[in-house]
C-alpha cells in the first residue's frame, strides 16, 4: 500500500510512523518547578548532531490542550535531565506517562528513586545506566501541529561505570527499552556484521 501524507489525517500518520520508524529509545525527561519534580517518558526522541551536542524531542500537550509539564518547565528553566529508560523500569515508565496535575511529581507519587548527581540541574531517576543534562537550545514551530519539536544542548552526561566495558576504548553497553510499534522491546543485543571480500 502507499500512503499520501498530504491526504491522509494525521492521526493516521502518527499511527503509521509510530509503528514504522523504529526501534524508538525511550527517556525521561526530568524537569523541575517550583520544587516539583516532574518525571515524563518521550519515545519521539533521538540524538541530532555531536557539534553542537545535542538532541531532540517532541512534545504534545495536555489532553485540555494546555503545554505538558516537561515544555512548560523547559519554557521556565530552561534545564531537564533526560535519562535513558531501562527494560527493569517497564512499569515506573508506564506510570509516569499517566497525566497528572502540575503540582504533583511523578517521582513522590510513584516511588521513582532520584539522585541529584549536578546542582545546576534536575535530578536524575537513580537507576538510569545513562543520563543527559541538558539546556534548551532551540524550538521549532511546526506549523499545524500539536507537538512542539525541542533541540536540546547536552551539556554533561552521566554514564554508569559498569555500562563502560572498555575504558581504553570508552565503549559503553547497557541494556534499553525502546518502542517498537504499539509494543516495547529489549534494545541491546549486538549482532555482528556480515565479513565483506
Amino acid at each position: 500500500m502507499l500512503f499520501d501524507y498530504t491526504q491522509t489525517d494525521p492521526k493516521l500518520n502518527y499511527k503509521l510512523m509510530s509503528q514504522t520508524i523504529i526501534p524508538r529509545p525511550i527517556a525521561w525527561i526530568v524537569t523541575e518547578n517550583e520544587g516539583v519534580v516532574n518525571v515524563a517518558p518521550f519515545s519521539y526522541f533521538t540524538g541530532l548532531s555531536s557539534k553542537p551536542p545535542t538532541m531532540i524531542v517532541s512534545i504534545g500537550h495536555k489532553s485540555g490542550g494546555m503545554p505538558k509539564d516537561t515544555l512548560a518547565n523547559l519554557h521556565k528553566s530552561g534545564k531537564c535531565t533526560v535519562c535513558m529508560v531501562k527494560p527493569e523500569h517497564l512499569e515506573w515508565m508506564h506510570l509516569s506517562s499517566k497525566e497528572m496535575a502540575d503540582d504533583q511529581s511523578e517521582a513522590e507519587k510513584f516511588g521513582i528513586p532520584l539522585e541529584r548527581k549536578i546542582k545546576a540541574f534536575p535530578p536524575m531517576v537513580k537507576s538510569s545506566p545513562v543520563a543527559f543534562f541538558c539546556e534548551l537550545y532551540q524550538e521549532t514551530d511546526l506549523k499545524g501541529s500539536k507537538t512542539i519539536p525541542l533541540v536540546l544542548e547536552i551539556k554533561q552526561q552521566y554514564i554508569d561505570d559498569g555500562c563502560i566495558v572498555d575504558n581504553e576504548r570508552l565503549t559503553v553497553k547497557f541494556e534499553a527499552l525502546a518502542r517498537v510499534g504499539r509494543s516495547y522491546a529489549r534494545i541491546g543485543e549486538e549482532l555482528s556484521a556480515p565479513d565483506i571480500p
